[in-house]
């Protein structure tokens, strides 16, 4: 099989028809081109348009001259590394929403967390199974397209927040609050239920899907990051001790 850096580069493989999220478009970053030939093989072969590059910075020109609907993104990259690119992309209001899954080789928790205070929707170590990335790419991808054709009138008002599933938007007095996919999620699924506590096991099967391994630290850090753009209102999301978390009634 050829490597060669132009044809990881520039030419996207095209899957076949009949995927769940037909027509999605995913970019792979990775630096180890036999690993991204052999991601860019396996969802294309689920039906997605896929391109890779082997750089931070060449991701960040893919992403702004045709955003991807979810970039598959290794940690460990030469010069502009993966959790500044993704730092980067969540900053942009023009790319905050794209989900992004990390691979690392790493697998201690600090590398875990720091991707996701960074604004990472999942992440995966290697070395993973091809099938384990494509069921995360495709639960990301089904979710994302379920928001995006919410009804409307499924709008959440608690306390001074707004919930608007379908445009994808939270207002808080007011004022719009920018979200990851994931922390948007996260408040949605609490905010519904104000009093009712649910357990990390609960939230992970509402947010990532049922089966996802659960992380207590991962989630953890997702509602820290919450808090912290709810500002003064971070007491809305209460920690239920020995339990898990619950939206204030």
């Amino acid at each position: 099989m050829d490597h060669g850096g132009v044809g990881v580069k520039q030419h996207p493989l095209k899957g076949r028809s009949g995927s769940a999220v037909p027509h999605s478009r995913i970019l792979v970053v990775d630096d180890e081109e036999d690993l991204l030939e052999l991601v860019r093989f396996n969802l294309a072969r689920d039906g997605y348009e896929v391109l890779g590059v082997v750089s931070g910075e060449e991701a960040l020109k893919a992403v702004r001259r045709d955003p991807p609907d979810l970039i598959v993104l290794d940690l460990m990259l030469p010069g502009l590394d993966g959790l500044e690119v993704c730092r980067r992309l969540k900053a942009d209001p023009r790319t905050r929403e794209i989900p992004i899954v990390m691979l690392t080789a790493k697998s201690e928790e600090r590398d875990v967390v720091s991707g996701l205070e960074r604004g990472a929707d999942d992440y995966i170590t290697k070395p993973f199974s091809p099938r384990v990335l494509s069921a995360r790419v495709k639960a990301l991808l089904r979710r994302l397209e379920s928001e995006r054709n919410a009804d409307l009138e499924s709008t959440v008002e608690v306390h001074d927040l707004v919930i608007h599933p379908g445009r994808h938007e939270v207002h808080l007095s007011g004022e719009v609050v920018d979200l990851t996919y994931t922390e948007f999620a996260l408040l949605h699924f609490l905010a519904k239920k104000p009093g009712w506590a649910f357990t990390r096991t609960q939230i992970v099967d509402a947010v990532k899907g049922e089966d996802y391994p659960v992380t207590e630290r991962s989630v953890d850090v997702q509602v820290a990051g919450l808090r912290k753009k709810l500002g003064e209102h971070a007491s809305y999301i209460e920690t239920v001790r020995g339990v898990g978390y619950r939206f204030r009634a």
